[in-house]
């Protein structure tokens, strides 16, 4: 354990960083439209990659506060944390589904590798490696083996950035020569080495879009942001203005641009890299001006509760999804239409379930594990930005 003691009589507020219940909100809409049906018109991977951008920061930034405030990090609390945030939910839907591809109500194989590559979070490589068709309901579950395989190493990577690089524009410097090197990779795989066997079934080319060493990036851009100019805890040199105006336009042209090139080369090299730096000004601007008519819909209660069962709802989605359409057969408008609705309606429903009696004790039994308190350092920080910090964003939910 790396840490130092902290501070006496810390006040029991929790650090919070407004609109990313917001971001959660959005990111599982687009994933939920997309698997509901309309992959063709909606990019549902664009979602997961936002889910990583987000990721990233709030981990890195719940990371960056507490060394800042306690000179270390306790890494036994930091796991704990994850296990209590991931774990009960997962393994709870993950013996749902198993139940109930059983009982033959969900398609796809019930081998023991598949289920032990489930549970110990390598689902994306046995789905690479492995002939063996997923359970239906699973498939989605490749993205949590990307973060887990990161909430794994990268404690122990930002102890070495903050040794190796006191300098936050030099840590965000080293983070970014990461990230190149898993473009650079992919660009390996792809030109070099083929590595984009398509997958005609379900449109896409696994070994690029769910491995670990290829999508690592994702994640990493929010990391970036959280050591170098993170908007909940830095300054800007830049106004208001010219985020708003010219940082968050040319962001919405540079994520248009990634969705409407079409080369199977570009999508899976320069895509995910495009998407991820378009991200920066947008988080930057939701972030630092959230009280702005652009995002304040992102700050809405009903957003923020969406937010807040994201996780539960990314669980949970694919498997209601495949049951509603076997309980509603046919491919009709609005027979379409009328599955999507039933399977909102009982995937959020569930979700709430989940949320309710295993996610809030969970976080409750979470807190006794956190380090970030808002201590008058971090008052002062907070207090420095133009945008205050409500506390309805809270940033102790990460999916």
């Amino acid at each position: 354990m790396i840490t130092a003691p902290l501070p006496a009589a810390l006040p029991k507020k929790p650090f919070n960083i407004p609109s990313l219940d917001g971001f959660r909100a959005i990111s599982i809409i687009i994933v939920f439209l997309s698997h509901a049906g309309l992959h063709r018109i909606v990019p549902g991977l664009f979602g997961v990659t936002v889910f990583f951008f987000l990721s990233g920061y709030l981990i890195t930034s719940l990371l960056r506060l507490e060394h800042e405030n306690t000179g270390g990090l306790c890494l036994r609390d930091f796991y704990w944390r994850r296990v209590l945030r991931i774990f009960p939910p997962f393994y709870l839907v993950l013996g749902a589904i198993l139940l109930l591809g059983s009982l033959g109500l969900l398609d796809g194989g019930v081998s023991g590798g598949a289920v032990a590559a489930q549970a110990l979070f390598l689902s994306n490589y046995h789905e690479i490696f492995s002939s063996c068709e997923p359970l239906q309901g699973t498939e989605v579950f490749w993205s949590l083996a990307v973060e887990e395989h990161f909430y794994l190493i990268f404690p122990f990577v930002y102890l070495l950035l903050r040794r190796w690089f006191p300098e936050p524009r030099h840590q965000f410097y080293a983070l970014a020569v990461l990230a190149a090197g898993v473009l650079a990779w992919r660009i390996t795989l792809v030109y070099g080495l083929d590595a984009i066997t398509f997958d005609s079934k379900l449109n896409y080319y696994p070994r690029i879009c769910h491995a670990t060493d290829t999508r690592l990036d994702g994640i990493l851009f929010g990391s970036m942001l959280a050591v170098y100019g993170n908007p909940a805890m830095d300054q800007s040199r830049l106004g208001r203005g010219a985020w708003i105006w010219i940082g968050v336009p040319l962001s919405v042209i540079a994520l248009l641009a990634s969705f409407t090139i079409r080369d199977a080369g570009f999508r899976e090299t320069f895509r995910y890299t495009l998407q991820g730096a378009a991200l920066f000004p947008i988080f930057i601007a939701a972030i630092r001006y959230s009280d702005h008519w652009m995002f304040r819909p992102l700050n809405w209660r009903c957003v923020g509760f969406l937010g807040a069962l994201s996780y539960s709802v990314y669980l949970t989605h694919f498997a209601v999804i495949a049951l509603i359409q076997k309980a509603m057969p046919g491919d009709s408008v609005v027979l379409q239409l009328m599955q999507g609705v039933a399977a909102f309606a009982v995937t959020i429903s569930l979700s709430i379930l989940i949320h309710r009696f295993i996610e809030l004790p969970c976080a409750r039994l979470r807190k006794r594990f956190s380090k970030i308190e808002r201590t008058p350092e971090v008052r002062k920080t907070v207090g420095a930005l133009e945008s205050p910090i409500p506390a309805s964003a809270s940033a102790v939910s990460p999916l």
